[in-house]
C-alpha cells in the first residue's frame, strides 16, 4: 500500500538545536559513523546515505558529498532504520484503575490525545506503527490522516478504525453497571454472526481502515472476559478475512487462548496479537503457515507493578499473572522455533514513548540484539506490507531513521535513548 510522506514544520531554534538540514532541501546527504543493515543482519562503517525528496538513493563508503550539500553528520552514532511498533492505542486513554475511563473524555479530547501520543512515539524513535484499535471508531483514521496531511507531527500509521467483538467481549468497554448505554461510535464493530461480521468489516473499509482487528478471545484488560475463553468463532474470523481480502485488506486477531489462537489460524489471519497461552501446536501451526505472532512481553511487569500501586480491578491483575510468564515462555518457544516475530508492545496501557523498553525483554526471552531490531524493523515492515517503503536503510526506502550514541548490538537497552530521529529526510527530533 502506499504511505503517505508527512512534511515537518520545525521552528528556527529547533533547527538550530538539531543542526538540522532546511526542510525542503531535495537532496540531503547523511554520514553514518555505524549503519545496521536490517535486510541483511550486518553492521557497516562509516556510510554516506543520499536522500531525494524524502527517499534513499543510495548507501555508499563515506566520500565527502558536493560542496554546499545539506549534511546530517551522524558520523559519531549507530544509525539503524526507524523503528516500527505493531501494537499501539493512540487514540485513547491510557490505562488507568477506572473501568469507566474511556467514557469520561470526549471524541475532541481524544483526538487531541491521540495527537500527542504520536509525537511522543515518534520522538521516541519509533516511525511507523500499526495501531490495533480505539474505543471511538476511526479516531486511529482521523489521527492518520492529519499526520499524512502534516497538520500534527507522527510516525507512519495503519490504522483499523474499530474492533471486531463480541457483545460484551473483549473489545466492549465493560465493567459497566447494565443500565449504562454506551454510545454508538463505541460499538461500531460489535457483531452476532458471520453475516454481520462480513457488514461491518466492509463499513470499516469504507470509513478508511487499513486492516481488520478481530477480538477473538477474551481480554486481561477488559472485565467479565477471560483470556482464555474464545469469543468470535471460526466461521466468524474467516468471514472477516474474505471480506477484507475484498478490500485489498489483511486481519489480526487478539488472541490469548491456544483454542482462539489456532482458531484464527485456521480462519486465516496474517497475525496473532498477544498469543499468551499458545501451545506447542498453535507454534508448529504459526511456523508452518508463516503467521505472524506479535507477543507484548514487557507488559506484564508494568501492569503488575504500576497496576497493584495504582490499585487496577483484582481480575485484571489475577489474568495478569495467568498469562504473563506463559507468554514469555511461549516466545522464547517461538524464537527457537523460526516463526515470525515481531515487536508490538501494546503501548497505552504503559505511557506511549516507552515502547523501546520491549527489546531487552525480546532479548532476555531468546533473540539475539540483531534478531530484536530485525523484530522491529523488516519483519514489521513484512507484516505490514511495507517491506518496498520502511524497515530498512538502502535505496527506495523512506528516509526513516534513527540515531543513537550507544551500540545496541552490545546492549540492546541503547534504543532506549534515540538521540536523533529522521522521518521522510527530515529531522524530526
Amino acid at each position: 500500500m502506499y504511505v503517505f510522506k508527512v512534511c515537518f514544520l520545525a521552528t528556527f531554534s529547533a533547527l538550530l538545536a538539531l543542526a538540522a538540514i532546511p526542510a525542503m532541501a531535495a537532496t540531503v546527504y547523511v554520514r553514518a559513523g555505524a549503519l545496521i543493515d536490517t535486510e541483511n543482519g550486518i553492521v557497516l562503517r562509516d556510510r554516506l546515505i543520499r536522500i531525494e525528496d524524502g527517499t534513499i538513493m543510495a548507501v555508499s563508503p563515506y566520500a565527502a558529498p558536493p560542496r554546499g550539500a545539506a549534511m546530517v553528520d551522524w558520523s559519531a552514532y549507530t544509525v539503524l532504520p526507524g523503528l516500527i511498533d505493531m501494537h499501539v492505542h493512540f487514540a485513547d486513554t491510557e490505562e488507568t484503575n477506572n473501568p469507566a475511563e474511556p467514557l469520561l473524555h470526549s471524541t475532541a479530547e481524544i483526538a487531541l490525545l491521540g495527537a500527542r501520543h504520536a509525537r511522543e512515539t515518534l520522538n521516541a524513535g519509533f516511525t511507523s506503527v500499526h495501531d490495533v484499535g480505539c474505543f471511538r471508531a476511526f479516531a486511529d483514521v482521523a489521527l492518520r490522516d492529519a499526520i499524512n496531511r502534516g497538520d500534527v507531527p507522527g510516525p507512519r500509521m495503519s490504522a483499523v478504525g474499530a474492533y471486531i467483538t463480541i457483545p460484551g467481549g473483549g473489545g466492549e468497554v465493560t465493567g459497566m453497571s447494565p443500565d449504562v448505554t454506551l454510545p454508538d461510535d463505541m460499538r461500531a464493530g460489535v457483531v452476532v454472526d458471520a453475516a454481520d461480521v462480513t457488514r461491518k468489516v466492509a463499513y470499516l473499509f469504507q470509513h478508511g481502515a487499513d486492516s481488520i482487528k478481530l477480538i477473538a478471545t477474551g481480554a486481561v484488560l477488559a472485565s467479565g472476559t477471560e483470556p482464555g475463553q474464545q469469543e468470535l468463532t471460526e466461521d466468524e474470523m474467516h468471514a472477516a478475512v474474505i471480506a477484507a481480502a475484498a478490500h485489498g485488506g489483511w486481519v489480526t486477531a487478539h488472541a490469548h487462548g491456544a483454542a482462539g489462537i489456532k482458531s484464527a489460524m485456521r480462519a486465516g489471519v496474517r497475525a496473532i496479537e498477544h498469543a499468551s497461552l499458545i501451545d506447542d501446536e498453535g507454534i508448529a501451526m504459526a511456523k508452518a503457515n508463516g503467521v505472524y505472532l506479535d507477543m507484548d512481553i514487557y507488559n506484564g511487569d508494568y501492569i503488575e507493578e504500576v497496576g497493584r500501586k495504582e490499585g487496577w480491578p483484582a481480575d485484571i491483575l489475577r489474568k495478569n499473572l495467568d498469562t504473563t510468564d506463559a507468554q514469555r515462555e511461549g516466545f522464547r518457544k517461538a524464537v527457537r522455533a523460526g516463526v515470525k516475530l515481531t515487536f508490538g508492545t501494546d503501548a497505552g496501557v504503559y505511557p506511549h514513548g516507552n515502547n523501546a523498553r520491549q527489546f531487552k525483554y525480546m532479548v532476555k526471552y531468546g533473540m539475539s540484539p540483531m534478531q530484536a531490531i530485525q523484530a522491529a524493523t523488516v519483519t514489521s515492515a513484512a507484516l505490514l506490507g511495507w517491506s518496498d517503503h520502511v524497515g530498512a536503510i538502502s535505496p527506495g526506502h523512506y528516509a526513516d531513521m534513527i540515531a543513537v550514541s550507544k551500540n545496541p548490538l552490545a546492549n540492546i537497552a541503547a534504543l532506549e535513548s534515540v538521540e536523533h530521529v529522521m522521518k521522510g529526510g527530515t529531522v524530526v527530533h
